[in-house]
């Protein structure tokens, strides 16, 4: 991950601010692995939680945007295959 420059923090915001206007955060875990979760600002339900992510394999721009990508097509495919779970 220190290939590009980016601390943790800057990373972790860099996704956050991918998801607005859900509200995303992204935790770091000791073993240097990520947690993003995605809330509904209106209601809270969480609508995307995935952990583990491995943050060596975020060396590069493209990198994250891939990442970023994948985390949406996720939380885009549980919106349309779980509509009522998330609605409250």
């Amino acid at each position: 991950m220190m290939t590009l420059g980016l601390c943790s923090l800057e990373l972790r915001n860099i996704i956050e601010c991918a998801f607005l206007p859900a509200h995303c955060t992204c935790t770091l875990a000791p073993d240097q692995s990520l947690t993003v979760q995605v809330t509904d600002p209106v209601t809270g339900q969480v609508e995307l939680m995935v952990t583990g992510i491995s943050t060596d394999r975020l060396n590069s721009s493209r990198a994250i945007s891939v990442l970023i990508s994948e985390l949406r097509q996720d939380l885009e495919h549980n919106r349309t295959t779980f509509p009522h779970a998330l609605a409250g």
